[in-house]
């Protein structure tokens, strides 16, 4: 065996590459503060071409991965029972969603109205970043419904128009699901082409060390290691809100509902929140979310389903906390006293408004929709979004990771409850065992490996 296939396995292998994805952390940091310090232009751009070529390579992979994922994991849903028991995985998976949110926007008001992020703090837009953010397209009841279905199929993969991919995807699967054997070639092509989309993003992952240095290393080069004091209050609340939800909310209903301790949920997830972390992509990381799922237990034909539908639907950190925080931050910049019916409908807008989160531009089109909802002038919208979208990077990072921890408990819970999660799962610490010793087994095994270790 050649001392390079020795060490691309080595290098696969779930603690080394663990170690190796620290090391590309620090590393990344260290360069980056360097660019920063010595103003080095080339270093600042290297590191920004390497982290844009990893996030790139993962995202042109988010369309195709999504549609063929719901399309597969719909028709396996005949595995679980009949139609009935489809609908009521489904109805069952959206309560959750709603639930689940609610409680995420509630505690992100709560910290809003303790922590009173904005208040006191005078910041004036950057005319040109105003401009900029009056150019984009913002989050509306109208635009969301007039998206949902595409003009042209082919421009909805080619636009990356995740929410119009999800809708064509559950129509096609649904259909796929009620004309049964007639439609098992299209069954059978649509599970290959997802293994092929699926190995596609293993090779991509293997990648993860080096693109975690250069989106680190750019955070750090545009940032440093601190921020704008101004804007510190924002971001220790938005952190604070995420944490509650993720280190509090999620291990708390999963202890309650599923039986699963906090120790057994992080370390089967550890692995894949820390690369949505520094990725900002739940897309990226649904392979990974989906693995996470089944290790925990959750039935691989419901997994596949619910994963898929939670990537895009399912994001507490974009659509719920982040909004209600950004929104009363906007409001104390802007000199704006928000009554008691307009927190209401920050609630309201998070716990009904989680499709507009779907796509990449996610936070930018819920936290318009809550901002217009509320009842904020077009003026203030554009300017206080300008302010924000400058720390958007460091943001999202806490975001992302919240969203993806979220579309892992979700499906959990909901198999607890229909009683199709194995209780009997391996402990991490075994299944880790357990990978490693069949690291060189078939290609699923192969998979397992690097979606619990990116």
């Amino acid at each position: 065996m050649s001392l390079v296939v020795r060490a691309a396995r080595a290098w696969q292998r779930p603690r080394v590459f663990a170690l190796l994805t620290v090391a590309g952390l620090v590393l990344g940091a260290l360069l980056g503060l360097t660019a920063r310090v010595t103003g080095s232009a080339g270093l600042a751009t290297t590191l920004d071409t390497v982290g844009g070529l990893f996030t790139g390579l993962l995202q042109f992979t988010v369309a195709p991965l999504v549609f063929l994922a719901i399309v597969v994991g719909i028709v396996s849903l005949r595995d679980l029972g009949g139609g009935r028991t489809a609908a009521r995985l489904g109805g069952r998976t959206v309560a959750w969603f709603a639930g689940t949110s609610l409680v995420a926007v509630l505690i992100g008001i709560t910290i809003g109205l303790i922590g009173r992020p904005g208040e006191g703090v005078t910041i004036a837009a950057d005319p040109a970043d105003v401009q900029a953010v009056g150019a984009r397209t913002a989050g509306s009841w109208e635009a969301l419904l007039s998206n949902l279905v595409p003009d042209n199929p082919v421009a909805a993969f080619a636009d990356d128009n995740v929410l119009q991919v999800v809708v064509a995807a559950l129509l096609v699967g649904a259909a796929a699901y009620a004309l049964g054997e007639k439609a098992e070639p299209f069954v059978a092509f649509s599970r290959s082409a997802f293994e092929i989309v699926l190995t596609v993003i293993r090779w991509i992952v293997v990648l993860a060390p080096i693109g975690v240095l250069g989106l680190i290393g750019t955070a750090f080069a545009t940032y440093g290691s601190g921020v704008v004091s101004s804007l510190a209050g924002l971001i220790g609340t938005v952190y604070l809100g995420c944490a509650i939800v993720l280190f509090g909310v999620y291990p708390l209903l999963l202890k309650v509902v599923a039986g699963i301790g906090p120790r057994r949920f992080f370390g089967t997830t550890w692995p894949v929140l820390q690369f949505a972390f520094v990725s900002r992509s739940s897309g990226a990381a649904l392979p990974m979310s989906r693995q996470a799922a089944i290790d925990l237990g959750v039935d691989r034909n419901y997994a596949g389903f619910a994963v898929p539908l939670a990537t895009t639907t399912k994001m507490d950190g974009c659509a719920a906390v982040y909004p209600a925080l950004a929104t009363i931050f906007i409001a104390h910049i802007s000199g704006v006293q928000l009554a008691a019916w307009q927190y209401l409908v920050i609630v309201a807008v998070a716990v009904f408004g989680a499709l507009a989160t779907a796509g990449t531009t996610g936070w930018f089109t819920m936290l318009t929709l809550t901002l217009a909802a509320v009842g904020m002038p077009p003026a203030v919208i554009a300017a206080g979004i300008a302010v924000v979208i400058g720390i958007d990077p460091i943001l999202d990072m806490m975001r992302t990771a919240t969203n993806v921890a979220g579309q892992i408990t979700v499906p959990t819970l909901v198999a607890a409850q229909e009683g199709i999660l194995g209780r009997d799962a391996a402990e991490p610490a075994d299944a880790a065992a357990a990978t490693e010793a069949t690291a060189s087994a078939e290609g699923a095994t192969a998979g397992r490996v690097s979606a619990t270790s990116a």
